[in-house]
């Protein structure tokens, strides 16, 4: 084992410069509003560069690569993918080219989650070249998530017929493996009202007031929730509110409020329908409308994979296999008493769908500190970016 590692150590030295050359090149590409054409694009002719047995895209659009031909199959996950810019002027540097600046390169999508796709993607042919593939099937997915977590993932899976053993999520986690995270259930409620010019507003019925009662509830229903001993407590924000009125000057006939809920275990999405269900005053229950919500937007190809907008909880225990693989991993490479396994995330993956619905062991390991998401000052560690590489590549021959 020492002398692979340190085999692995000489050739992500010798690709040092091409690693992170890359990485600049992805980061460059803007890949918002889930459009990442592009952006895969150059990530497949990396693959192609390096050798890899098959370089395609779906047919929802994710870049797939494939290394290997064993019966075991590992799958390495990096959404390419993601969020807006927000204020221009917010930015003091382009959000695309970004800056370095004490080794951290500063912009859009360089934590957020173009940061393990070097790694994963390199790693991979080095394992390859070491001979720690034998027994493996090995997939790169560049795919969306920003927008719907998990759904490029069922689509592949559904759709291309590939189920992994194992997945690697690659978003943040400080360089540590991470094992859970809460989910989510999104939601909507709406209400009807009758419509009035402003003048006579006596004569109409407002559909904002009578919502209001029902967010007041909903900003104190996290009074009431018992923590999760390792995912912690669920949350619960009305996120967006709209109205429908013939004009500026009328009274609204509509209101419809968008619930973010992250959930832990145990709350269902029929146990959260059902709690909000009774919020609703019982003297306008005939005027309200609770609804779950299907994810149908087209990807850049133009297919449509419809997703429920449900994403299950999901955690390994810290002595499961797969989360004990990761950790010996660390330990072989760096030597270090953290507690490797100990990590979730605090926001949401596509870890909900590879192991919170299909039951595929799944951990998380990527460069960079999750808090800085979606920030302007989003950034992560270039040398980390680097280091991550080994990761990868040592990862499948620590899986028994």
């Amino acid at each position: 084992m020492q002398e692979i590692i340190e085999q692995l150590n000489q050739k992500v030295t010798a690709a040092h410069d091409d690693i992170l050359r890359f990485f600049r090149e992805i980061v460059a590409i803007p890949s918002m509003n889930s459009d990442i054409e592009a952006v895969g694009k150059r990530v497949g002719q990396e693959m192609e560069k390096l050798g890899y047995d098959e370089v395609y895209v779906d047919r929802y659009g994710s870049i797939i690569g494939r290394i290997g031909t064993g019966d075991k199959i590992l799958l390495y996950d990096s959404h390419l993918d993601t969020v807006g810019i927000g204020d221009p002027d917010q930015w003091e540097w382009d959000p695309f080219e970004g800056k370095v600046e004490d080794g951290m390169l500063y912009a859009r999508g360089a934590l957020d989650e173009k940061n393990s796709t070097p790694g994963m993607i390199y790693g991979l042919a080095f394992a390859r070249d070491l001979g720690l593939l034998d027994g493996f099937t090995c997939y790169y997915l560049g795919n969306i998530e920003e927008w719907c977590d998990g759904i490029a993932c069922a689509a592949f899976h559904d759709w291309e017929g590939v189920r992994p053993d194992f997945v690697v999520i690659g978003e943040p986690t400080n360089m540590k493996v991470y094992r859970g995270h809460k989910g989510r259930i999104e939601m909507e409620i709406s209400c009807k009202g009758k419509s009035a010019h402003a003048a006579s507003n006596y004569l109409g019925d407002n559909a904002v007031y009578k919502m209001l009662p029902v967010i007041e509830k909903i900003s104190r229903m996290e009074e009431a929730f018992v923590p999760d001993d390792f995912l912690g407590i669920g949350r619960v924000t009305v996120t967006q509110v709209r109205t429908s009125a013939p004009s500026t000057n009328a009274v609204p006939d509509e209101c419809t409020i968008f619930i973010d809920r992250r959930i832990t275990f145990g709350e269902t999405r029929e146990y959260w329908r059902q709690a909000l269900e009774a919020i609703i005053p019982e003297e306008h229950k005939d005027d309200f409308e609770v609804r779950d919500l299907v994810y149908t937007e087209p990807s850049h190809t133009g297919a449509v994979y419809e997703y429920e907008q449900y994403f299950p909880s999901w955690a390994l225990e810290e002595d499961h296999p797969f989360v004990q693989a990761g950790v010996a991993t660390m330990q072989a490479l760096w030597k270090s008493e953290d507690p490797f396994g100990q990590g979730k995330w605090d926001f949401s993956t596509n870890g909900n769908y590879w192991t919170g619905k299909l039951g595929i062991p799944g951990i998380g390991f990527g460069p960079g500190n999750e808090i800085y998401a979606h920030a302007v000052n989003e950034h992560v560690p270039l040398e980390d970016v680097v280091e991550a590489t080994k990761f990868y590549a040592l990862l499948p021959a620590m899986i028994s």
